[in-house]
């Protein structure tokens, strides 16, 4: 992994939002730990300003296109060709300097731009090339994802760099491999690189998508007609061209006594992060976060304490970010915040709920109810998916949630939005259903 000097990385920060008082007796202690990361500048810079990017201190960045050449991509016509055009337009936002690869994909992957198990660099020549290849793509085939990630893998490892990244475009299900062939793929590449990935039209599989995006700390997305995918890949690669430190942990310290009970992001997406704990010395362990560009994000953090007595005070947890290293002492990202636990007898202190915690709480329930309401209405349980969802449009409704609220109204009448009060809509376009399913995990951040 690469070192950075001092110039280059963004300067992180760490503020933990939390009710530190606990009622005698009280063991669970929860906070927000919001992370942000800003002033970076090798990739970033190039994105801020490409005319001054000078070999040999360019993006030390790597991505790999993964695009669907099943046959259904045939069907219609406009989805193949809605495809090329996007891989062209994502093509032109890779910034100079950047290792690039095109890949086909159906039951098999194949190398589409360079070949020859090589990753080419941008520059104005190779993008150019990269788009005459694209031009003989045609539709044919299956579908096996798992071995599309495999080969960006291989590639993107070849590479010298710092970030490495994926994208994946699908219009169908992963009818060609197991379940268990996608999940070892996945696990083989979870942590080499990050991996957005977007289903066109409405013939795949929400839950594949979502899954492997979520497995590879990426995004995911509908894109419901094949028009707007230009836009979509350009915005995801300017994205990805904004990345400049991968394999961010987020580091937790407990004393003894203390436990974990759960890591989760709550911003921008809701993404559950405990089961990816690894052990990092005594009583530390690491959570991965991916790649940081300019941006900030929001942890929710539980912790166990042991009993204590009233009046007595306690570190219940210690944040910090750190870049692990394979092959020696993490590399710490000068960052930290403390979780504390006080006990009090004061009622109102220790019964009062810090209002980031109870916001974040409400968007993952929120995010949970959405996925439980839509499984209940697949299943043809109405008053199940009629509670679920109409608890859904409450949670929204209190949390400002939109964007939400918006998707949620396509799939249920809202009676009473505040009281939660829905009735199921009897016709459902399916591609509002896939979108709200896609986007359930987005959430909205505390109005300061």
């Amino acid at each position: 992994m690469a070192n950075f000097s001092k110039s280059n990385v963004p300067q992180f920060s760490v503020d933990v939002y939390q009710n530190e008082y606990l009622p005698e007796g009280g063991r669970e202690v929860n906070a927000i730990v919001t992370v942000t990361s800003t002033g970076g500048g090798t990739v970033g810079s190039a994105v801020a300003a490409p005319h001054l990017y000078t070999p040999g201190q360019g993006p030390d960045a790597a991505v790999a296109i993964m695009v669907d050449c099943s046959g259904s991509m045939d069907y219609p016509p406009t989805k193949m060709r809605g495809a090329r055009d996007a891989t062209a337009a994502a093509i032109d936002a890779v910034r100079d300097g950047v290792h690039f690869a095109v890949i086909g994909g159906t039951h098999v992957a194949k190398e589409v731009y360079p070949g020859g198990g090589q990753l080419a660099v941008a520059d104005a020549g190779t993008r150019e090339q990269a788009k005459q290849a694209l031009r003989k793509l045609s539709a044919g085939g299956g579908t096996a994802i798992g071995t599309w990630l495999r080969l960006a893998d291989r590639l993107l490892a070849s590479a010298d760099v710092t970030i490495r990244h994926g994208i994946v475009l699908t219009d169908g299900r992963n009818e060609h491999e197991s379940a268990e062939d996608l999940k070892a793929a996945l696990d083989a590449c979870a942590g080499r690189f990050t991996c957005d990935a977007r289903g066109v039209g409405t013939d795949w599989e929400v839950k594949e998508v979502t899954g492997i995006a979520s497995a590879l700390l990426g995004t995911a997305d509908i894109v419901a007609d094949p028009a707007g995918l230009s836009a979509d890949f350009t915005q995801m690669m300017e994205t990805a061209m904004g990345k400049e430190v991968a394999d961010v942990a987020l580091r937790l310290w407990t004393p003894v006594g203390t436990a974990i009970k759960f890591v989760k992001q709550v911003a921008p997406t809701v993404e559950e992060l405990t089961d990816r704990r690894t052990e990092a010395g005594p009583r530390a362990g690491d959570y991965p976060t991916g790649s940081w560009g300019d941006e900030s994000r929001d942890y929710h953090v539980c912790v166990e304490v042991p009993e204590a007595g009233i009046g007595q005070e306690m570190l219940a947890a210690r944040v910090s970010l750190v870049i692990p290293q394979p092959d020696g002492p993490a590399q710490p990202l000068g960052a930290q915040g403390l979780v504390r636990a006080v006990w009090t007898d004061d009622m109102a202190a220790s019964t009062s709920i810090n209002p980031q915690v109870a916001h974040y709480t409400g968007q993952a329930e929120l995010a949970q109810v959405i996925q439980q309401g839509l499984d209940a209405r697949k299943a043809g349980d109405v008053d199940g998916a009629t509670a679920k969802l109409g608890r859904a449009v409450q949670l929204a409704s209190v949390s400002g949630n939109a964007d939400t609220a918006k998707l949620l109204a396509k799939v249920v009448d809202v009676v009473d939005a505040p009281a939660g009060t829905v009735r199921l809509k009897a016709k459902v376009e399916e591609a509002d259903e896939m979108t709200l399913e896609t986007r359930s995990t987005k959430t909205v951040r505390v109005k300061k």
